[in-house]
């Protein structure tokens, strides 16, 4: 999951400029060999889809009126605002982007994946002996967000 940018009035321009910066070499997420999954919307200009395709990014293009052909997208928008949206109120778009990074490093690190073997996709570096360690408890946007992990040795 990766959040380019946001704005309430995205226009050719700014879309463009988000495909840009989401495929450059240095800094960009997307490359060569990786999907972008969209839907029909018309925020998805043709500048935006030749800019992904000249990356070597695939473009696929969803069906109308089909949103579960998106599962992942949906699944990831339902539990970002079941887990923290619905129970906070923010004042501004600094506080949604914070809350979402916040989301978004729990989602990818700290969360355990039950459909893997309860295991974490990327789990940090591990020190000998930490078998032995206690579990602590540690938590993100002021408790909404809590997760489990033995301190290291």
């Amino acid at each position: 999951m990766h959040i380019a940018d946001m704005t309430p009035h995205p226009n050719e321009t700014w879309m463009t400029q988000m495909a840009r910066n989401s495929t450059m070499v240095e800094w960009g997420f997307l490359t060569p060999d990786q999907y972008v999954i969209h839907d029909r919307d018309t925020k998805f200009c043709s500048a935006f889809r030749e800019t992904i395709k000249a990356a070597g990014v695939r473009l696929v293009k969803l069906p109308a009126r089909s949103p579960n052909l998106n599962a992942y997208a949906e699944r990831w928008v339902r539990s970002v605002r079941e887990k923290v949206l619905s129970r906070l109120i923010l004042f501004g778009e600094g506080a949604l982007r914070q809350v979402l990074k916040e989301y978004g490093t729990h989602y990818h690190q700290e969360r355990h994946y039950q459909g893997k073997g309860n295991e974490l996709l990327r789990p940090r570096p591990r020190k000998e002996g930490w078998e032995t360690n206690p579990i602590c408890s540690r938590e993100r946007l002021g408790g909404r967000l809590r997760y489990y992990h033995r301190e290291a040795a």
